[in-house]
């Protein structure tokens, strides 16, 4: 038993020494997952483009997988406006080439269209349904901005230019939480339900920057669940974290599946800030 107990602490300590300094190449961390020539990237290995028309998307995916932590992107969307566009960010349970049509554990940023709505979504071994839609108080095509999700075993947070805009948490009986390692996926794609694509204003690109993130690599879910990496430490959102979010989301949020009687599930109750 003692020797399991610094068998776990060791490591800890190498999980978080190991992700300690952020490398902003993208080979450090990703690598090309589909898109052919619709994928792209600069000299210095710092930004990808991914390109989408009616032949294609493109995506890219983690090397590992993970068991925690807060992981981090930039991103820069089409500068032409249109809906059906699915620009993301997410992390999957979904094993390479097998169907994201089973339940599985997944947790989302994808953006409706071009034209600044980013809707959230998780994934709670199940086929998802959690939507919870935002107006961006920004131009998402003008800059790159800053897109994170924490998840430890605690919560799960989701951050836009470091403001909390919604919390998933780890405490409701009977409800599931996403518990197995997942990776990091990013693409372009497009989905009727995400509204028409003007193809007109084809080819839209969409850039990612900023690619270094703090993490657990593995599939030892106990390691990665250990307070020596700090952002296992963040159990609860501050006081002025969630003054910050409910403000935003009051009045940013324009769809949640928890104010809706048809989609209302059990965890709302918990997870309404």
């Amino acid at each position: 038993m003692a020797f399991n107990i610094l068998l776990t602490i060791f490591l800890c300590v190498f999980c978080l020494q190991a992700n300690a300094a952020l490398n902003t190449s993208f080979d450090a961390y990703y690598s090309y997952l589909w898109g052919g020539d619709h994928f792209s990237i600069n000299p210095q290995r710092t930004e990808v483009q991914l390109k989408f028309d009616n032949s294609s998307g493109a995506g890219f995916r983690s090397k590992s997988d993970y068991g925690s932590g807060l992981f981090h992107v930039k991103m820069k969307l089409p500068s032409n406006k249109s809906g059906g566009i699915v620009p993301n960010f997410y992390l999957t349970a979904v094993p390479d080439g097998e169907s994201a049509s089973k339940p599985h554990f997944e947790v989302d940023f994808e953006f409706l269209g071009s034209t600044g709505k980013v809707q959230t979504n998780v994934y709670d071994s199940d086929a998802g349904h959690r939507e919870q839609t935002f107006d961006l108080w920004f131009d998402p095509s003008a800059d790159f901005h800053s897109y994170e999700i924490l998840w430890n075993i605690y919560q799960i947070v989701f951050y836009i230019d470091n403001i909390p805009v919604r919390v998933f948490k780890n405490n409701v009986p009977g409800v599931a939480y996403p518990n197995k390692p997942m990776h990091i996926e990013a693409s372009i794609w497009n989905a009727e339900w995400a509204g028409a694509v003007d193809w007109s204003k084809a080819p839209f690109f969409m850039h990612y920057s900023g690619f270094g993130f703090y993490a657990c690599p593995g599939n030892n879910m106990a390691v990665c669940s250990c307070d020596h990496l700090f952002w296992n430490r963040y159990k609860e959102l501050t006081a002025a974290e969630k003054q910050k979010m409910a403000h935003y989301r009051k009045t940013y949020m324009t769809y949640s599946y928890c104010a809706q009687s048809n989609t209302k599930m059990m965890e709302c109750a918990y997870n309404n800030i």
